[in-house]
């Protein structure tokens, strides 16, 4: 008998100790509930703005008001918004307001000199990366929050999960893949020189998130 099955003998001939289960109640007593919707609005606007992302939190009435703010304090003259899903009516001495309605080859030269921002909306998000999820589809093209100097992104805070697991289970997207899954945490960035961390590289410069809040509304 070699020296690993004399071990392995010994281990099977062993008493077996009883082992009582462990008294968790009171780990229940002394940890709190778990987070809440609110929290994952915290985490989501915290580690989005670690990540030199603008956020603004609003209603479903006031987000319209906050993009025209937007757009004044950043000289937005042209303002993109995709085919449908986002309704916005123009407003005195705001942008002008246009739609990506057509193929991107007929918007190409526009989009890539004259559109400083594209209004996006967000199928999701996730608070523990302050990431953003766009699901590219003919009615939000991947272009408008790739190309344009601003990514003005609106994220319903009732889509916000805890993490991409959670994400992953309830979003649906396994039943319905889109071509593309966007996923953004900030404004465009590279480290390719010297590892040092660049931001408006490439992409978009500047992400300005609002996030809706509903639950004031449903409340009511």
């Amino acid at each position: 008998m070699s020296a690993r099955e004399r071990i392995l003998q010994r281990l099977r001939e062993a008493p077996a100790a009883p082992c009582a289960a462990p008294d968790v109640g009171a780990w229940r007593t002394l940890n709190p509930p778990g987070p809440t919707q609110a929290d994952f609005v915290q985490s989501l606007r915290k580690n989005l703005e670690a990540a030199h992302a603008e956020v603004h939190v609003a209603d479903d009435a006031e987000w319209p008001r906050i993009v025209a703010e937007v757009c004044a304090a950043k000289g937005v003259r042209t303002l993109m918004l995709p085919p449908t899903g986002i309704e916005l009516a123009p407003w005195p001495q705001g942008p002008q307001l246009a739609r990506f309605d057509r193929p991107l080859e007929a918007h190409k030269e526009s989009l890539f000199t004259e559109v400083d921002a594209g209004l996006t909306r967000a199928d999701c998000a996730i608070a523990d990366t302050g990431m953003l999820a766009l699901l590219s589809s003919p009615s939000q093209p991947r272009t408008l929050s790739l190309v344009p100097p601003i990514n003005i992104c609106l994220v319903d805070t009732g889509r916000i999960h805890a993490d991409l697991p959670s994400a992953l289970r309830t979003a649906g997207w396994a039943a319905g893949m889109p071509t593309n899954l966007i996923f953004i945490s900030g404004p465009s960035k590279t480290a390719d020189i010297q590892q040092t961390l660049a931001y408006g590289a490439h992409g978009p410069k500047e992400l300005v998130v609002i996030l809706i809040d509903r639950s004031t509304e449903e409340s009511q």
